[in-house]
């Protein structure tokens, strides 16, 4: 199978009808909250950096995508900087270094090339891997941090974002798909092989109940727990990759795992020390905020067209 496409659009119109009927059923408001061209910046990154996230399994192991997925920190931060005009610590940013050394040791430890592409011994599989992570990094980390620039000082619930960038997103794979006509060879391939549709449905499930998990987590226990339940869960598809897919890691790969978890850890054990502590950080977190949100509002001031108006619903969970 090697339509990447028609899986992100399988996933994409899941998402919408889920997102749909929700907004009818609790009656919220359905109508944007921003210009459509919001909605699809949103779109955009996000279709390329999942094509890029499909496509790279094609040349790298299971085992080194996932690890590299927790190298996000340093493009995050990097999009925040520019975007949001956000502020970091030295800290920040040894830590988001140290995951970034370990990802790299790990694939210069072992062999990084997927089995699917043991084939094609005539191309550089491992570096059209990378170069595939890497446009996965760049353009996930422009797509959160857009979000977040969205959500902030807006009414916009995560539904009403979701209906407008996953029906950006459904039309962009559709297009790509005709444009490179793998529409009709998508269709076909399903047809020969009718087992692809419960692989496809249950993977378009997952995708938009995990979404839906992930925005509950964050908005019932924070971001903090988040952030750790994320990082069991990647070293967890680790080891379950390595023992059901049968992907051997050597001792300098599992020496390099050790070393990203333990730098997330080290991350998110640092915040819950500032968080309990009093006073001063307090303080300084508050007059963060209002800088934050005072350069939130200059950017959003460029969204010509859009009525933005502060959710006091989102104000009190952040």
């Amino acid at each position: 199978f090697t339509h990447s496409l028609l899986l992100v659009l399988c996933n994409r119109l899941t998402t919408f009808a889920v997102a749909a009927a929700t907004l009818l059923v609790r009656g919220l408001d359905a109508r944007p909250q921003a210009p459509l061209y919001a909605y699809a910046a949103v779109s955009l990154s996000n279709v390329v950096a999942t094509t890029c996230q499909y496509e790279a399994l094609r040349y790298l192991s299971f085992p080194l995508q996932t690890l590299g997925k927790t190298s996000k920190m340093l493009p995050v931060m990097l999009w925040g900087a520019v975007i949001l005009h956000k502020r970091y610590r030295w800290r920040d940013y040894a830590i988001a270094a140290a995951i970034s050394t370990g990802c790299a040791a790990f694939g210069l430890s072992g062999s990084v090339a997927a089995k699917a592409a043991a084939k094609h011994s005539g191309l550089h599989t491992s570096s059209a891997g990378v170069g595939l992570m890497v446009t996965y990094l760049v353009f996930d980390g422009f797509t959160s941090t857009w979000q977040d620039r969205l959500f902030k000082g807006t009414k916009m619930t995560i539904y009403n974002q979701s209906l407008y960038v996953t029906l950006c997103s459904a039309g962009l794979s559709l297009a790509g798909l005709l444009t490179s006509r793998q529409l009709l060879p998508a269709v076909a391939f399903v047809t020969r092989h009718p087992e692809a549709i419960v692989s496809i449905v249950a993977l378009s499930l997952t995708a938009t109940l995990g979404q839906l998990f992930i925005t509950h987590t964050i908005r019932s226990h924070g971001a903090l727990l988040f952030a750790t339940v994320m990082t069991s869960r990647q070293f967890l598809s680790i080891i379950l990759s390595c023992i059901v897919f049968r992907h051997p890691l050597s001792r300098g790969q599992w020496v390099s795992t050790v070393v990203v978890f333990s730098a997330l850890y080290a991350k998110s054990l640092s915040k819950k020390g500032g968080s309990k502590s009093g006073g001063s950080p307090q303080k300084s977190s508050i007059i963060s905020e209002r800088r934050q949100a005072a350069s939130i509002g200059r950017a959003n001031s460029s969204l010509d067209g859009a009525v933005l108006k502060p959710d006091p619903e989102m104000q009190k969970i952040s």
